[in-house]
């Protein structure tokens, strides 16, 4: 398997998009052997939408995450960086708002969402860290932050058979599923060159937001991660000019079984676990 060009531009990878769009979903299910559908019901359980609220699906590819979503009966707007993709979308799910539009740079009002997510696309992005920085520019003060990607597993053995998988079972799968085989080979190695969980939180930290927390999927070949914005800090004037604020509680959620896990690699639903 030969390795993919990690430098290309954000064109020419929404152009690979664009080859596979047709049958995207298709390819998806078969290489994830089934486990997209699962990873899809977590994502949408931790975003937890409502009806009336607005949340942005970046990276929406077809709409397959956001029709999920707007199920809660939220207003969905489901944005993504290729053209074909998105033409895909709108033909799939019509009553979807659908947005070409590059994450680094998105397109809406500062607080403008309840909500932000993506599947399996910040790693396709030019400038990660830029796109973290958008996506908290756009959430409104105590937004919720719920990213699914790609991770590390978590176990030696593992690791060590997911690596087997990409690297010599799945280009045989991608031959006969797949239109396009250069696009997926470019996503096997992006996915090795991603970094870890940690990592990943330390990112999403640095952007501003909070309570920051990842939970590992099917042992961590997937990990889900979550964040707020914080809210609005409410002063008052005070003898002596002091001031009070209200510290944030913690979240926990607990989805198919799978477990919360701060930036430090502990528990935050334990009561010995610093607070994040």
């Amino acid at each position: 398997m030969a390795k993919a060009d990690l430098t290309k531009q954000p064109k020419e990878v929404a152009e690979m998009f664009d080859d596979v769009a047709k049958h995207y979903d298709r390819t998806n299910d078969v290489l994830s052997m089934g486990n997209s559908f699962i990873w899809r019901i977590a994502t949408t359980r931790a975003v937890a939408a409502v009806a009336g609220e607005r949340i942005l699906d970046i990276a929406a590819g077809t709409g397959t995450s956001s029709a999920a979503l707007a199920k809660s009966g939220a207003d969905v707007v489901a944005a993504d960086f290729s053209p074909g993709m998105i033409e895909v979308g709108r033909q799939k799910h019509p009553s979807i708002s659908f947005v070409v539009a590059d994450a680094t740079d998105l397109p809406f009002a500062d607080g403008e969402f309840d909500a932000v997510t993506a599947s399996f696309g910040l790693r396709n992005v030019e400038n990660p860290k830029k796109a973290l920085a958008e996506m908290y520019r756009v959430l409104k003060p105590g937004g919720r932050l719920v990213i699914c990607e790609f991770s590390t597993p978590s176990r030696a053995i593992f690791r060590a058979g997911y690596t087997a998988y990409m690297r010599y079972l799945m280009p045989s799968i991608v031959g006969v599923a797949s239109s396009n085989p250069e696009a997926y080979t470019y996503l096997a190695d992006s996915i090795r060159e991603w970094p870890d969980q940690v990592t990943l939180s330390q990112w999403i930290r640095g952007a501003g937001f909070t309570r920051v927390a990842y939970r590992n999927l099917t042992t961590g070949v997937v990990a889900l991660h979550r964040g707020h914005k914080p809210a609005r800090v409410v002063t008052r004037r005070a003898s002596r000019k002091t001031v009070s604020t209200k510290k944030p509680e913690i979240e926990t959620v607990t989805d198919l079984g799978a477990t919360n896990t701060d930036v430090s690699g502990t528990n935050p639903d334990s009561p010995a676990a610093p607070k994040p």
